[in-house]
This record gives structure tokens, C-alpha cells and sequence, in this order.
């Protein structure tokens, strides 16, 4: 027989910390406190293994389940001494969800489950108080008639709303017995009258709440927060069922919910709030302002005043619990008649400055090692020290959302064309740039707007990647919008509607799009940032570098510790207005020597780019990445702007017109691109190569230490790579006799092809150096774009199917073992003589770092905001490495 029931109470436990996979976090710490001695409310776990049969099985219970249910509640009777639905002395038992990890409010819970018409007045009696009796009574059938029945709460509180009215109170707390027991008829009454009929036999209620809390794990709001926070469908959640403890019987009874460090600022100081005489639901819905813990300036009769024994109590509990699961903890309490139950401990939830300080003082406290502090923060939380966020007190009314594309909080006047909102900078206003999608011509509009919002696009869209290296907030792929250029106005699912100059605010932290001016706070690095940094580094293996182009991206890269730029994508420096004719007059010369007199105009401002970085990355290496994109994506597409291009350039609008159609790609991802550009038109990487070594060459004379690393993108074999560096070479010793002068440079290939992965021991044998390109590399193994992956995962987590996005963190499985082989066969070319990294955008993730660090890579490279994540991603990847995990 399967053991589906776990039991605790009275110091005992069948199971422990350890156990969160089977027994839910909840049920798991329950457990623990047990072990360590405190007082808990005795209980029993049913298994999240239960929970995947009931969804496996068409929504039932294994056979012997109701068995052990049973003898789980027999083993309560015998600790408390109540019988369950016993009419002179009930055992009354709260239900509740508890999956492996926490999902705050998204599951359901009941209470006071064992009341009926018989054992409410067994409750009184032994209680000698009626009106605790039906106060619990009619908060047991509004919850059960709610969460397990279906019923409308608005039903039930307009029910309770009347009687406070008729008795002229304003608390709940100010009705007496008989208002209450009223109530409880009233309440039964609704519940019949809509077809929820309230049940009277306690086992039945059992059952049936239960059934609601598995239930709970398939509901529309705990699969969004699975989504949102990559929780799998199919680990399920445990249900805790145990002996209820009453803050609601007496003036000398409470509850509350405590943590025992500050989890805004992460100051060792007890933080919490309680409220006497009520139950937890209280505190969480608000009904009543709860009174602090700790006595403070506020005024209000504190916890440590009013109950100093218990409180002294408590405060003992924080400090042996903290020292015990040796991080910051958010517990959960009852006091029933001055006697401390604690129902719940876990590691609290808290903000990255809150993180990196309890950390960085854990460590000071002799509670933490160096590593230890390491792995207790979150690196994708790291965001929130970088970037302004919005201030967590203020209101916020979400009208949409999207994909966290960029993190960072932003507010601005909503405009909806990226000359707008240059215009509208020029003139100090702040901006929101709103677009159906973004391309390369928006970009001036880009890095004029506080933050940018698409209807189209997933996490490696333009916008999304544009705006992470810019550091600016993006909220991208929103389903929920519709968005009218002619009109200048969004509208959402939800019926908003937003004009032009209107207020948004953003959190690309969390997809969110906020109507209204929402205030911010700036983010917060703190001399605990800086110590905490210090022992990353120390940890890890891994080379940390940033993705960057521009005078601006490097320095922030620079400022955020990168190592070097790992890759400079030399196309996004022909956008600017003043460049990009001239990029167009090179693209529709009509033969090799108009080619070369409009690169020719182009090669003092590469030249110039590349100085700036080689100046600001001083001592660092940089990698320059040879131009990538089809041309096509350099013309414009209004039949007026290509009229334009053709006045400029004095030609006319059919030739130029016909060049375009003819230089469109139905399949740019596998079109004449990247290195086949250089094969074709030798002259592009000729004058790209001069820009660079020359660059290097005045850096140097100025007394700089300059290492540039020329990449070659999209190469398929070792012949087309061949064929480029042969141009890159012959053109540096061209350079070298002309100035009388040398510099080392290396010359390497980007590996974003599956052909290119699988013959990556022969392109070695050219190569000094791989960049992984896992954004192309992952569109061109799985055959989809970003938004179509995104499609099938939205379905797949509806139906609470979960599936990892290999947009967001590579795909282990597929993409992953393509570069895992093209690693090995690189090292057995060259062993150690080739260095080999990732300049995707996967470079930033911590899931795909740690994988990166396993296969043995040398570096990562990333958007510069995303550059202390990797650093800490990397350092957490070597402390597992180093513990054997």
C-alpha cells in the first residue's frame, strides 16, 4: 500500500525539511517545527503525489486514500482530545494547500471545517463563549459555500454588510451571539436558494475541501503564477490538514504573520503585525487595520505592550528558527488564550537590496558561509538593484500585460511613433514608446523613450533585445492590446483605452502595463552590493563580458563589472540618421566601385565607434562582430520613404524600388546574410576590418592596452570562414605596412547554425575563438520563431502542461546538446587554445549559465544591465559544481 499521509504533532514527525517535494513546503515545515521543538497545531500531510494521481485519474483518489485520511484524523483526536464531528466536544480542522514552492493567495484554504448545527453548540459550551461559536460558524460557511461550493462571496459579505448596518456597527468584532447566529440562518438560506446547499456531515465537508484545494492547483490565477514564475504543472500540491487553534476566541486571543529580518530593507529588526481577537483571513483581507509587533512611533498598542509573555515568546521562536534553517524566515501564528501556536515557517520573500544585505550580515553573524550567502540570493532579483522599480505602496491599476522583455520600472506620456518621441524628449517630456512591433528605423524612438511597449514580439524580438541593452524597460508581445497608428491610441482586452499624451507606467520586471503616473524608486547599490560582489567573483569560474555597440552600453558594462565586451553587433551603428544613407547608398550601388566610394563615407564613423569602445574597455578585450542582418533590413519600407532615398541618392524611384523587392528575404534567418555578405561583397569586410585595426592601432599609440577579436558571423563550414579571414588577414597586413605599426587581433566564428555545431572541429581549426549565438541557434534548431514557441507554450500551461521556453532559458535538451557536442569537438581541435563562450541573449539567464559553466565554457556575455546576474549566476553554478550537484 502507497503511503499518501504523513503525520505530525506533539514534537513527532513523519517527515521533515527535506521532504518539500512530497509533503509541500508548508507540510514540510510543519514537520521540521515539530522535530525542532515548537508548538504546532497537530496534523497530517496528504502528498502532492495525490494531487498528480487526481489529475492522472480523471479527478480521483487513490483507493486507499479516504483510509488514511481517516486514521490522519484519528491521530488528531488523540492529540488534542476533541472528536471530529463530535456534538458535545468537536474537533474542528483547517485545510489547507502547501505546493514545494510558494504561491502566495493562489490556492485555497478553509477553515473551522467540522462546524454544523449540531457541533457549533458543542463548541460553545465547551468554549463557554456562544458568540466565538457561531462567529467561527458563520466564517466556516461563507468560506466553504465560496471556495469548495462555487458561491459568490459578494453574496455573503452584502449579507453581513446588512447586519452591521441594522446593529449600527463597524466591525465584525461588535456583533453579538445572537447577530451571528442570525447570520448563520441567513447564510444557509443564500446558499439554498442558489443551489449550494451548505453540508452538514463533517466527513462530507472533509472530503469536499479536500477536493477544493487540489482543485485550487488548476484554477486560472495559480496557472498564470506558475507561468509567470516557470512553476511545473505537474508537481502539484500537498493539502495539510490540522486541528484548528482559535485567535478569534477572546480578547486575549490573536494571530499574525511575522518575519524575522525586514523583508523591504533587510535590517535585523522583528517585523509583523497582529490582531487580537480574529482569524488569519482577518489580517490578509484587510478587514481590520492589524497593530504591530514590536512597540514603534505609530501609537498603536503593539504586541511586545499588550501580551509582553507572549511576545517574549515569539521573539525566541524568530531566533531559533532564523539560526535553524540559517536564512530570513516569514512565519505565520495564532495565540488562543495566551498560548503561541505557530502554523507556518518559511524562507520569506524580499527585495534584492533586502537579499544582498541579510546575506552579506549572516555571514558577519557566523550563521552563513561566504558560499552559502552566495546561493541565499536570487540572481534574476538582481534587476531590482540596477534598475528603478515602482514603489511597492502605491496603487496600480493593471490594464494589461505582456512579456517581461527589459526589467525596470518607467513612466511617460504614451506615444506611438518614434519620431514622436524624439520630438516630445527634445521638449522634456517623458515617454512611453508604444508600437504593434519595433524595427531597426525605431531606434532613435527607442533610446528617446523612458520605456517601450509592443503588441508583437517575445524576449529576443527587436525591442525586447534593443531595450535590454539599453537598460531600458520593455514590456513586449502583449496579446491583451490592440494598437491604432492613425488614431494614436491603444485599447486593451479589458476595455481601457489610452491616447496619446495620456500617463502609463511599466514594470518590465513583470510585464505590466499600469494606467496613470505610478511613482518610482531608484534602484539601491549599497556598500552590502559591493562586499557581496566581491566574494562572487572570488567564486566563480566563469568569464563574465556584456554585449555592447555603443559609448554608453560599455561603460555601463564596465560599471557592472563585465570583463570585456563579447560581442559589439556592428549594424546597430548604421541607424543613426546621419549614417544611414549613406549604409543605403552602399546597398543600392550598382557595382563594386559605387560600393566601396559609399563605404568609403562609412568608415571614419566605424572607425570612431570602435576607438570609443577599445578607449572605455581599456585593458579588455572586444569583440566585434562583422556585419550580420540582410540588407533588406537597412531600406525602408513606405513607398514615400523609399521616394525620399531615391531624391537623395539621384535615382529613380523604380530603380530603387526594384532593388529593395529584390533584396527582401522570405527566410532571413537562412538568407544572404552574415558571412555570406562578406563572401559576396569582400569590400564590406575590408572596410570593416580597417575600421577596427586601425581604431586599435591609434588606441595603442595613445598608450592603451587594446585586444580585438574580429567574429565572423553565421558561418556554415570551414571554407566560408576560410574564405573571410583570408580577406581579414591580407587586409590587416595592408593596414600594418601602410602605418608602419602591428597589433595582435584574433579572428573567430560565430557558431549559430546546427551545421555549423556539427562541423565545429573543423571550423577550429581556423578559428582562435567560438561565440555561441544561441538566439539564431535555438530559432533555427526548433524551426520557430520566438512567438511561435510562445503560442504552444501558452497552450501547453493552460491545459497545466509545463514546458520549459528555450527563449528563455536555453533548451537543455535540444539546443543544448548541440552545443554541448560542438564544445567537445572545438576542444578536441585545439584543447585549450580556443576560447568559447555564448554572446546570445542566453548569456544573462542563471538557468542557462549554470549549464553553460558545466559544459566547460570560458566566458558569457550579455546586455550590460544583465552583467551582475551572470556574475552571480556563475559564481552559484561553481559553488554547486564545487559541492557535486
Amino acid at each position: 500500500m502507497s503511503k499518501w499521509v504523513y503525520a505530525f504533532g506533539n514534537g513527532q514527525a513523519e517527515g521533515d525539511a527535506a521532504m518539500r517535494n512530497l509533503l509541500g513546503g508548508k507540510g514540510a515545515n510543519l514537520a521540521e517545527m515539530n522535530r525542532v521543538g515548537l508548538l504546532v497545531p497537530p496534523g497530517f500531510t496528504v502528498t502532492t503525489e495525490v494531487c498528480t494521481h487526481y489529475y492522472e485519474n480523471d479527478k480521483t483518489y487513490p483507493a486507499d486514500l479516504l483510509e488514511q485520511v481517516r486514521s490522519g484524523v484519528s491521530h488528531i483526536e488523540r492529540l488534542i482530545g476533541r472528536k471530529f464531528g463530535d456534538a458535545a466536544n468537536p474537533l474542528l480542522v483547517s485545510v489547507r494547500s502547501g505546493a514545494r514552492v510558494s504561491m502566495p493567495g493562489m490556492m485555497d484554504t478553509v477553515l473551522n471545517l467540522g462546524l454544523n448545527d449540531a457541533t457549533v453548540r458543542g463548541l460553545a459550551a465547551a468554549a463557554k463563549d456562544e458568540r466565538f461559536a457561531y462567529d467561527s460558524y458563520r466564517r466556516f460557511i461563507m468560506m466553504f459555500s465560496n471556495v469548495v461550493l462555487g458561491a459568490d462571496i459578494d453574496l455573503f459579505e452584502h449579507a453581513l454588510e446588512k447586519m452591521k448596518e441594522r446593529k449600527g456597527c463597524r466591525a465584525d468584532t461588535e456583533l453579538a451571539a445572537e447577530d451571528l447566529k442570525a447570520l448563520v440562518a441567513e447564510f444557509k438560506r443564500i446558499g439554498k436558494d442558489i443551489g449550494k446547499e451548505f453540508p452538514q456531515d463533517p466527513w462530507e465537508q472533509l472530503n469536499k475541501g479536500i477536493g477544493a484545494v487540489f482543485g485550487s492547483w488548476m484554477t486560472k490565477k495559480a496557472i498564470t503564477y506558475r507561468k509567470i514564475n516557470s512553476i511545473p504543472g505537474d508537481w502539484g500540491t500537498a493539502v495539510n490538514v490540522q486541528a484548528m487553534v482559535f485567535g478569534n476566541a477572546g480578547d486575549d486571543c490573536a494571530t499574525g504573520v511575522c518575519f524575522s529580518r525586514d523583508p523591504a530593507t533587510g535590517e535585523n529588526r522583528f517585523y509583523g503585525e497582529y490582531l487580537c481577537n480574529a482569524q488569519g483571513e482577518d489580517v490578509v483581507a484587510g478587514i481590520r487595520t492589524p497593530q504591530p509587533l514590536a512597540k514603534d512611533a505609530s501609537g498603536r498598542l503593539s504586541m511586545q505592550e499588550a501580551m509582553p509573555e507572549v511576545y517574549a515568546e515569539l521573539t525566541a521562536v524568530r531566533g531559533k528558527l532564523e539560526k535553524h534553517y540559517k536564512d530570513m524566515q516569514d512565519m505565520e501564528f495564532t495565540i488562543e488564550h495566551k498560548k503561541l501556536w505557530m502554523l507556518q515557517t518559511r524562507s520569506g520573500k524580499r527585495t534584492a537590496p533586502a537579499a544582498i544585505r541579510v546575506a552579506v550580515e549572516m555571514v558577519a553573524e557566523g550563521l552563513l558561509t561566504k558560499d552559502e550567502a552566495i546561493m541565499r540570493v536570487d540572481a534574476g532579483q538582481l534587476d531590482q538593484v540596477l534598475h528603478p522599480t515602482l514603489d511597492p505602496k502605491a496603487p496600480k491599476k493593471v490594464i494589461a500585460t505582456g512579456l517581461p522583455a527589459s526589467p525596470g520600472a518607467a513612466v511617460g506620456r504614451a506615444v506611438f511613433h518614434a519620431d514622436d518621441a524624439e520630438a516630445w524628449k527634445a521638449r522634456g517630456e517623458k515617454v512611453i514608446l508604444v508600437r504593434i512591433e519595433t524595427s531597426p528605423e525605431d531606434i532613435g524612438g527607442m533610446h528617446a523613450a523612458e520605456g517601450v511597449i509592443t503588441a508583437r514580439g517575445g524576449m529576443t524580438s527587436h525591442a525586447a533585445v534593443v531595450a535590454r541593452g539599453m537598460g531600458t524597460p520593455c514590456v513586449s508581445g502583449s496579446a491583451d492590446i490592440t494598437i491604432n497608428y492613425a488614431q494614436k491610441l491603444l485599447r486593451t482586452a479589458s476595455g481601457a483605452v489610452v491616447r496619446e499624451g495620456d500617463w502609463l507606467s511599466i514594470d518590465g520586471a513583470k510585464g505590466q502595463i499600469i494606467e496613470g503616473a505610478v511613482p518610482t524608486m531608484s534602484g539601491a547599490m549599497t556598500d552590502n552590493f559591493g562586499v557581496f560582489m566581491k566574494w562572487v567573483d572570488e567564486a566563480r569560474r566563469l568569464e563574465v563580458r556584456a554585449n555592447a555597440e555603443t559609448p554608453s552600453d560599455a561603460r555601463h558594462a564596465r560599471e557592472f563589472g563585465a570583463e570585456g565586451i563579447g560581442l559589439a553587433r556592428t549594424e546597430h551603428m548604421f541607424f543613426d540618421p546621419s549614417r544611414i544613407q549613406d549604409m543605403r547608398g552602399m546597398i543600392l550601388a550598382q557595382d563594386e566601385a559605387g560600393r566601396r566610394a559609399a563605404l568609403a563615407k562609412l568608415l571614419p564613423y566605424q572607425k570612431q565607434d570602435f576607438k570609443d569602445l577599445f578607449a572605455i574597455m581599456d585593458g579588455l578585450p572586444v569583440t566585434i562582430r562583422l556585419l550580420d542582418p540582410p540588407l533588406h533590413e537597412f531600406l525602408p519600407h513606405t513607398e514615400a520613404e523609399l521616394r525620399d532615398l531615391a531624391r537623395h541618392l539621384g535615382l529613380s524611384y523604380e530603380t530603387v524600388a526594384e532593388r529593395s523587392a529584390a533584396l527582401h528575404e522570405a527566410n532571413p534567418m537562412l538568407g544572404h546574410r552574415g558571412c555570406r555578405l562578406a563572401v559576396t561583397y569582400p569590400e564590406i569586410c575590408e572596410m570593416q576590418t580597417r575600421a577596427i585595426l586601425e581604431a586599435a592601432l591609434e588606441c595603442q599609440a595613445e598608450g592603451k592596452t587594446v585586444t580585438p577579436e574580429i567574429e565572423v558571423p553565421l558561418v556554415g563550414s570551414k571554407k566560408e570562414l576560410d574564405i573571410v579571414k583570408a580577406i581579414i588577414d591580407a587586409t590587416a597586413e595592408k593596414i600594418f605596412a601602410e602605418k608602419g605599426a602591428k597589433i595582435g587581433y584574433k579572428v573567430g566564428s560565430m557558431i549559430e547554425l546546427p551545421r555549423a555545431a556539427l562541423l565545429a572541429d573543423e571550423i577550429a581549426e581556423s578559428c582562435d575563438f567560438f561565440g555561441f549565438g544561441t538566439n539564431d541557434l535555438t530559432q533555427t534548431i526548433l524551426g520557430m520563431s520566438r512567438d511561435d514557441t510562445g503560442k504552444i507554450l501558452d497552450e501547453y500551461r493552460a491545459r497545466g502542461i509545463y514546458a520549459a521556453d528555450p527563449f528563455a532559458s536555453v533548451d537543455v535538451e535540444g539546443v543544448g546538446k548541440l552545443i554541448e557536442a560542438a564544445v567537445k569537438l572545438g576542444r578536441k581541435t585545439k584543447g585549450g587554445r580556443i576560447h568559447i563562450g555564448v554572446c546570445g541573449e542566453h548569456g544573462g539567464d542563471p538557468e542557462s549559465v549554470y549549464f553553460f559553466d558545466r559544459i566547460g565554457m570560458d566566458f558569457v556575455s550579455c546586455s550590460p544591465f544583465r552583467v551582475p546576474i551572470a556574475r552571480l549566476a556563475a559564481a552559484q553554478a561553481a559553488v554547486k559544481a564545487k559541492a557535486g550537484k
